[in-house]
């Protein structure tokens, strides 16, 4: 393909896609699919001789779309939002056209440089002081294992990554029970393991009680175990819970542990001042993430890991062999050495456009939006017979369920998914099974969240 038949295509793609958005209330939210259905409509070997770009993109036409779950569709009110706004969709086009590699400084001055300015406008837009610096990862998994590999080389004098763990003792991380599954994940990589991620005790408010964090610390210490970090929560994946991040902070610096915070979706809310008593003494941390692909619309993969001192990360992490270092020049930040993968993609670029096409003030406007829609939502469902709220609302996440039991629980919500008016997504909480209703979608509007409630009412008999 030439210059001139890629302009022709790149032509047609960037038409298909302004067409797709503008017809996205027209589709189902969710496809009506079985498994195997497009792995049907794809042969089985892959071509011998060069296929024309026309019946490519027919293909693509006649298979993709229909096969897709719509994460961009105004009325997704499942997971957390994936979002991809129409500025970051062109900064991420001129990225992979010019295909830069960002592992160094050198392969990639610019983007180095307005990687770590993107990092510090996001430090100022969440209110944390100056001080912090960090880096842009691909999710938040990436962001919280790089914390868990460098609270077990702290705890363990820098030994692990030279001896191997094989002897060191029983590293502890704790956590509450509201943690994302990417902490235990981050475990396992780690090779700390399940069982030495201590569940702290929760109050009435599912926060971590900071009583319960000191005694678990004592007692692994009394039984010669070694204590290595502490995970604090704001905005759970479950349920939107939240720790008292002040407390829990002043005690792992007390006892001298490496502390992270999981704020990939709520840490975006931090934009608006009125909501920062949610991370209250977040500037104690050590690491903190927050997920501008979540809620600010810049598209996935953009996780900021904020870090009140990198240097331990990159002690942990870094690497500079003789074909990495750039000659001349000793004191440059490579992040390639801020994390696991030594390729980078120049995902700054997309923050850049985002903040600057939608200001903090528009931003802000969309997140107040989106929690007084997801208010108004959980109390018109609240005074429907057939349902019950089960968790209230933080920020823009509450859960319910039906009042007949878990089974028609499990049919409302497999109603409401066949149906395509929306998309819902189910947890269990205390040991119920319930459904999560989160409001995030860049392009929602209080008319989507209205249709989906009126789906739910009618499909709640």
């Amino acid at each position: 393909m030439d210059n001139e038949h890629y302009r022709h295509w790149a032509h047609r793609a960037v038409d298909f896609t302004a067409d797709y958005l503008d017809g996205l209330r027209e589709r189902p939210v969710r496809p009506d699919v079985a498994p195997g259905e497009t792995a049907a409509l794809l042969p089985a070997s892959p071509p011998d001789e060069a296929e024309p770009m026309a019946e490519i993109f027919a293909d693509f036409e006649r298979i993709v779309p229909g096969g897709l779950t719509n994460w961009q569709h105004p009325r997704f009110l499942a997971y957390f939002p994936a979002n991809a706004s129409r500025a970051s969709m062109i900064a991420e086009h001129l990225a992979t056209g010019i295909a830069v590699q960002c592992m160094l400084w050198e392969t990639s001055p610019a983007a180095t440089e307005m990687e770590a300015r993107m990092v510090d406008w996001m430090r100022q837009a969440v209110g944390l002081p100056e001080g912090f610096s960090g880096t842009i990862q691909d999710t938040a998994s990436s962001s919280t294992l790089c914390a868990v590999l460098t609270m077990r080389e702290r705890a363990l004098g820098w030994r692990g990554n030279t001896q191997g763990l094989s002897g060191q003792g029983r590293l502890r991380i704790y956590a509450s029970p509201q943690n994302h599954s990417s902490i235990r994940k981050a475990c396992w990589i780690a090779g700390i393991g399940d069982e030495n991620l201590v569940s702290v005790e929760t109050d009435d408010n599912f926060a971590m009680k900071p009583e319960a964090l000191r005694a678990a610390i004592a007692a692994d210490r009394a039984a010669g175990h070694l204590p290595a970090g502490v995970i604090a929560v704001v905005g759970g994946t479950g349920i939107g819970a939240s720790d008292p991040v002040a407390e829990v902070l002043e005690i792992a610096r007390a006892e001298g542990l490496y502390s992270h915070i999981d704020a990939a979706w709520a840490g975006i809310a931090m934009i608006c001042p009125e909501l920062r008593a949610l991370w209250q003494g977040a500037e104690m941390a050590d690491s903190i993430v927050l997920n501008p692909h979540k809620w600010l619309g810049a598209q996935a993969e953009c996780s900021v890991q904020l870090l009140r001192d990198p240097a331990d990360q990159v002690r942990t992490l870094g690497l500079r062999p003789d074909y990495l270092q750039t000659l001349g020049q000793s004191e440059i930040v490579n992040f390639s050495e801020w994390s696991p993968a030594l390729g980078r993609r120049f995902r700054a670029l997309k923050l850049w456009f985002v903040l600057r096409a939608y200001g903090l003030d528009g931003l802000r406007a969309m997140i107040r939006n989106h929690i007084g829609w997801a208010e108004a939502a959980c109390e018109r469902l609240r005074s429907h017979p057939k349902l019950e709220i089960v968790t209230e609302p933080r920020l823009s996440l509450f859960t319910f369920a039906h009042v007949d039991g878990e089974d028609a629980t499990r049919a409302l919500i497999e109603a409401i998914n066949r149906d395509g008016t929306t998309y819902l997504t189910q947890t269990m909480h205390e040991g119920r099974f319930v459904i999560r209703f989160v409001v995030g979608q860049f392009d929602a509007e209080e008319a989507d969240i209205e249709a989906a409630v009126a789906a739910i009412e009618r499909l709640a008999g």
